[in-house]
This record gives C-alpha cells, sequence and structure tokens, in this order.
C-alpha cells in the first residue's frame, strides 16, 4: 500500500476519535461525523480508511483475545489448568457463572458488545472503499479482504461462545430508527456457519497468499481458508448437528436454531475445507533441527535427548521419523518467542502485541501471553505463581515411547545418579520424582514440574546467580511452596512451562519475550483433517475453495494419517498403529487425547469438550493436584493426587453456551436466552 500503517496490535491504534462502549453505541457513529467529516470524505482518504479499518483490528484484543490469563480468557481454563488468583472467583467461573453477566459480571467479559461495534465498523468500510481514489484496485481488494475476514472472524468467535447470534444487514443499517427497531433475533447456528464460510471464502479470493513482516497481523488468504475449515468442524460435531437436547434453544418466534437432525455431509465440507488448507501449502509444521551439543548452556539449550528407539521412525528424517529434529525444542520453540513470527511457518492467525517487555511493570492487560506467562512464572523468579496444571493433563502426557502413563505403575523414589540408566529419556535432577521420569517430549516443554529448572538467562547484577537456571520447588514451606497469607500458590503443585523462554525473567533487572499467540495454526488443521475423515461412512464429491478441482473425501487411512503423522512425528512419539486407525471409536479417543496434549493452554479444550459433548464427563469432574500441604520431609507424600477442594467443579447444560446479559436482554426484546439460564422476563 502507499501508506501503510503498521499494525502491530499492541501499539496505540489510531481509532479515528472513536469510542464504543457498548453493542448499540454504534449508533453514536452518524453523530460523530455530523461533528466532523462525512463518511464519504473518511473513504476517499487512504489514511482514514486505514485508520477506520485499525479500529476494527483492535477489538481483537481485551476481551476478544484467545489465549491469555484468566481475567481476560476463562476459556483458556478448562479441565487442564487451573488459577488462584481467587477461590471464589475461580468457582463461580467453573460454575459458568463468571464474566458472563451474572454473579461476577465485572469480570473483563465486553466480547459482546465489543465484536459487534466491530461488525459495524467492518460492514461500513466494506461497502464505502471502492470510492476511495488514493487506492490502487489491488489495494481496495486487499483492504475489503481485511475487513470482510475480519466481520467474519469476530461472528466466529462469538458463534462458538454464545450459539446462534444475530447477524446484521450487510449493506447498513438505518440509524435514524430506534434501537427497539433495530433489535435482531438470532439466526440459526446454520445460517450463521453459512454467513461465515462465504464470507471467508469470498475474503480469501480478496486477500494475498502472503504478507511482508510490517503486516503479519493482517490475514492472508490460507488464514482466511483455515477459519472456514474450523467454523465448518464445529458445524459438523455433536453440539451442533443433530442436537435434540438443544431442542429448547429457539428464537421469540420458537424456531429451533441449533440442528436437530444428523448430517454426515458436514464432516466432508470439513474435510475438504481442511484440505483446501493443505492444498495450498502456505504452512508447514515447525521444527527445530537436532543439537549434536548442547549451546548457550546445558539447561537452555541442551544437546537433543534422543526419544526411545522406534524402527519406523527412528532412523526416518522429519516427516517420516524424528532422526533429524530436536522434538523437545521444536514444541518448545514454537511457542516461548524463540522464533520471530514471520518465520514461524506453522502460525496461521496471531495477534501481534508489541509490549517492548523489558520493563514489566509498564505492560498492559493487551500483552496477553506475556502477561499470561507472568502468571504461570514462580514467584522466586518475579512471576505471580498463580497458574497451575492439573494432575489429570500432568498425568495424560504419554511415555517417551508413546505407551500411556500409569502413575500405579510407573517408577517409584527420586531421581539420582543410581537410576539414571533406568531413564534414558529425561534431563531429571536428582530428588526429582521419577513420576516425572521417561516422559513424552512435549511433557517437558510444557510441565513445570515440582524441581524443575527454570533458566531466567536475561537476569543481570549481583542477584542473577540467584535465579539463573533456579531449580524451583513447590513444597510446603519453600519461596513458592504453600502459603497461608497470600494466593500466589500453586493449588496443584504443578507449574505450567508453556510459552516460557529460556530468557525470561521477572525480577533481576530480566525481561519476558514477546510471543506469538497461537489462535490458528497448522497443526489444528492436520488433526482436524484426520478428525473429519474419521466421521465418514460414504464418500463425498467436494469442489476445492477455487473450484479448480474436485475431491474425493471418504474414510481414507491414508489420508487420516496425512494429518496425524506429521503432529506427532514433531513430537517425538510414534504414530498409532493400523488397528487404531482401522476403528473408529479407537481412533476418536486418541484424537481427544491428541489435542488434550498438543493444544494445551491455547483455548481449545474448552470448545473441543464441549462441541463433542464430552463436558460433563471431563469439566464435571473433581480436580486433583499433589498434596501441598507436605513439606519436604515428607516428599513421597506431596505425590499422592489429593482433591483440590477449593475449586471444585460442576457442569451443567447451560455451560455449553454463554448466556446473554441482563443489559442486552433488555434492549433487545428480540433477544433470546441460551437453554438454562435466567431470562428476566
Amino acid at each position: 500500500m502507499k501508506k501503510k500503517i503498521h499494525l502491530l496490535l499492541g501499539m496505540a491504534v489510531v481509532t479515528c476519535g472513536l469510542s464504543f462502549t457498548s453493542c448499540s453505541d454504534f449508533l453514536n457513529v452518524e453523530k460523530y461525523f455530523e461533528d466532523t467529516q462525512s463518511e464519504d470524505k473518511i473513504f476517499a482518504d487512504d489514511m482514514y480508511t486505514l485508520q477506520w479499518l485499525s479500529y476494527c483490528y483492535s477489538r481483537l484484543l481485551g476481551d476478544n483475545i484467545e489465549v491469555g490469563h484468566s481475567r481476560f480468557c476463562p476459556q483458556n481454563f478448562a479441565d487442564d489448568q487451573v488459577f488462584s488468583e481467587s477461590y471464589g472467583r475461580y468457582k463461580a467461573y467453573k460454575l459458568g457463572e463468571i464474566g458472563y453477566g451474572y454473579s461476577y459480571s465485572g469480570y473483563y467479559q465486553n466480547t459482546w458488545k465489543w465484536s459487534y461495534a466491530a461488525i459495524y465498523q467492518a460492514t461500513v468500510l466494506i461497502n464505502k472503499v471502492d470510492a476511495n481514489q488514493d487506492f490502487t484496485q489491488e489495494e481496495i481488494l486487499d483492504v475489503k479482504g481485511q475487513a470482510r475476514f475480519l466481520r467474519a472472524y469476530f461472528y466466529w468467535m462469538l458463534l462458538r461462545r454464545y450459539g446462534p447470534i444475530p447477524l446484521l444487514p450487510t449493506e447498513g443499517i438505518d440509524y435514524t430508527k430506534s434501537y427497539d427497531e433495530l433489535s435482531y433475533p438470532r439466526n440459526t447456528y446454520d445460517e450463521c456457519v453459512e454467513f461465515i464460510t462465504s464470507e471467508m471464502l469470498q475474503a480469501a479470493k480478496e486477500l494475498p497468499e502472503k504478507r511482508d513482516n510490517l503486516n503479519l497481523a493482517r490475514p492472508t488468504r490460507g488464514a482466511a481458508l483455515a477459519v472456514r475449515a474450523k467454523v465448518y468442524l464445529y458445524w459438523a460435531s455433536p453440539l451442533a448437528n443433530g442436537n435434540t437436547e438443544m431442542s429448547d434453544f429457539t428464537d421469540k418466534s420458537g424456531r429451533i436454531l441449533i440442528p436437530q437432525e444428523y448430517d454426515e455431509s458436514k464432516w466432508a465440507k470439513a474435510a475438504a475445507a481442511a484440505r483446501d488448507v493443505i492444498e495450498g501449502g502456505w504452512y508447514k509444521i515447525f521444527t527445530v533441527k537436532k543439537r549434536e551439543t548442547a549451546a548457550q548452556g546445558d539447561y537452555s539449550y541442551p544437546k537433543t535427548i534422543i526419544p526411545p528407539y522406534n524402527e519406523k521412525f527412528s532412523d526416518k528424517p522429519f516427516p517420516d521419523g524424528w532422526a533429524d529434529i530436536d522434538p523437545f525444542d521444536s514444541y518448545r520453540s514454537l511457542f516461548n518467542g524463540e522464533v520471530f513470527l514471520f518465520n514461524n511457518p506453522e502460525i496461521i492467525f496471531s495477534r501481534v502485541v508489541n509490549d517492548n517487555a523489558a520493563n514489566l511493570d509498564d505492560l498492559s492487560d493487551y500483552s496477553d501471553v506475556v502477561q499470561l506467562v507472568k502468571h504461570q512464572m514462580p514467584s522466586s523468579i518475579g512471576g505471580w505463581n498463580m497458574h497451575g496444571m492439573t494432575m489429570k493433563q500432568c498425568d495424560a502426557y504419554d511415555m517417551a515411547d508413546g505407551k500411556p502413563y500409569d502413575r500405579t505403575t510407573g517408577m517409584t523414589g527420586f531421581a539420582s545418579a543410581d537410576n539414571k540408566a533406568d531413564r534414558p529419556y529425561d534431563n531429571l535432577e536428582d530428588g526429582v520424582w521419577l513420576g516425572y521420569a521417561n516422559r513424552e517430549p512435549r511433557f517437558y516443554a510444557s510441565v513445570g514440574y515440582n524441581g524443575a529448572r527454570w533458566n531466567c538467562t536475561s537476569a543481570t547484577g549481583t542477584g542473577a546467580v540467584n535465579v539463573i537456571n533456579k531449580q524451583v520447588w513447590y513444597y510446603r514451606g519453600e519461596t513458592d511452596g504453600r502459603s497461608n497469607s497470600v494466593d500466589r500458590w500453586l493449588v496443584t503443585g504443578i507449574g505450567i512451562k508453556k510459552y516460557v523462554n529460556p530468557s525470561d525473567c521477572a525480577n533481576n533487572s530480566g525481561s519476558i519475550t514477546q510471543k506469538p499467540e497461537p489462535a490458528l495454526r497448522y497443526a489444528d488443521i492436520l488433526l482436524s483433517y484426520a478428525e473429519a475423515l474419521n466421521n465418514l461412512t460414504t464418500t463425498y464429491e467436494i469442489p476445492s475453495w477455487d473450484g479448480n478441482t474436485t475431491y474425493i473425501v471418504g474414510r481414507d487411512i491414508e489420508e487420516m494419517r496425512r494429518g496425524v503423522k506429521p503432529v506427532r512425528m514433531r513430537a517425538g512419539v510414534p504414530d498409532y498403529d493400523n488397528d487404531v486407525y482401522n476403528d473408529r471409536n479407537a481412533f476418536f479417543e486418541k484424537i481427544v487425547h491428541e489435542r488434550q496434549i498438543e493444544f494445551f493452554a491455547e483455548s481449545q479444550r474448552y470448545y473441543d469438550v464441549r462441541r463433542w459433548k464430552i463436558a460433563p464427563e471431563h469439566e464435571g469432574g473433581q480436580i486433583y493436584g499433589c498434596n501441598v500441604m507436605m513439606d519436604k520431609k515428607h516428599a513421597e507424600a506431596f505425590y499422592t493426587p489429593v482433591r483440590v477442594t477449593g475449586v471444585q467443579t460442576a457442569f451443567s447444560r447451560k455451560q455449553y453456551f454463554w448466556p446473554m446479559n441482563y443489559d442486552e436482554l433488555q434492549r433487545n426484546r428480540n433477544m433470546t436466552q441460551a437453554p438454562g439460564w435466567q431470562d428476566y422476563d
């Protein structure tokens, strides 16, 4: 573009003087232009047009971030992690109350009103930008494609959270009418999916295939097609495909909003949409080359620990095996800022945050992943020591040879030089519990277990020696262990290392590296492809997104392996045997497990267990952790599973969708409440 705006979304974004505070506040936009200048003049100028567009981008931040700490992202916490910022707040959230307009309504949940404000803004731009004489036709097409993508993306975020939602007119709204006359009812789930996917398809035709490194936050063709594939996947899943238990989710006229009849062809469309992204060749699984010797210190970048020998995979290069890659560092570096987003071939869409995180006190709440990391880091290295992993999640990580972990038959005792030969795949320090030995690479990249090292290599000054390569313990009485005087201790006794860079340190003049938000990445598309194929009992002919070819879509084991194998190989664990691929139910259980591990702490599991309708089993279960009452003298007892009574959970049908808050129900008399929630009528 002639005059580019560097849209790093954490920066102050020019919004053309507009400020929306509720879903209906975009009614004020006409008054703004009466006081300044007309819409026609705004969209005749390239800079004003881009400022208008930047407002849409800005509403992807704050309450609309998808990966972040608990204040903004309650959906980032399912049955896999907990937060200890407030037991009362956590309990309210787990009971489906926090942030949804009810007992804990003050906790940063403005996603409804912010999304609709941005949807309006994008609609105006789409209808007006063709008149711009400063842009070339190619630039107009790109700007329109961005606005179209954003409009559909906001609808997509709303659909996942609230279920069927109102679709606003695409040709503009007559704001001379009263708000009551502008009230719109919910559309059906099918109508929402049809609109979002058709808009993403059109956006794919308008957007470029690549962006330069000054425009990383802008969507591409592949991003539009990837979101389209995700929307189709949710549409095909049990929550929205023949869900007779939601027959009471209706509009004011009594029209049922959730499809009541199962349609297998929806899975075929989901598979074909995922294949569109795969065949595009725009993305690939990120890997790090095998490291023959330690680099930058033994703890920070150790020599590659080779997974247990497997005759099918150990001697083959990626993606047929893991002979030439470091599985641990491949997964760790994908999230921790080690590689710049422009050079990361796996991230499809991300909010780019320019937080200049050297001074942590200056970080705003918009610094989502950086703030998430600070919530995870132990107090002794300057973190807030608040986000912990559940024992269920910790035990879900397999052994290094790919076999399930079983704490009843696993190794007991503690690591020492005497038992090193019995644990070939780990670098456990002496004194660490042997239940953490010989686990798969993603375990060590994600779990801040008791006794793990936190590298903190950015620390400087005389106190740096106390935090660099610090071994952190969560026993009672230790600096990072249980405390009765503050809430900054891990209620499960299990920390989280995902997103943490070896250099990250929050004290001793250290810094936290900027992180890419993995809102959507290629591994998700690959596993979604395999999942969709698994649900087919016949074959379908589905045209590609551009109509240039036709896919023959069916339950093809080799195509399913095409989706699963690269993800497993990067992780350094064996692919499934044919008996798993041949068994529809067994393969589904493997997909559930693989997504739980691969997408831990990425706001995926919360939605996955709901779309599969297995949330009562998983989110309704009791939360277990280590016995954090135990001190180091009673180390064995620390690892005895105990119920975390302060954060016990329940799951009821109403928690499948977020409720409409009281104010919106009062303003929009055509709006209906989600099933199970109070109507206030």
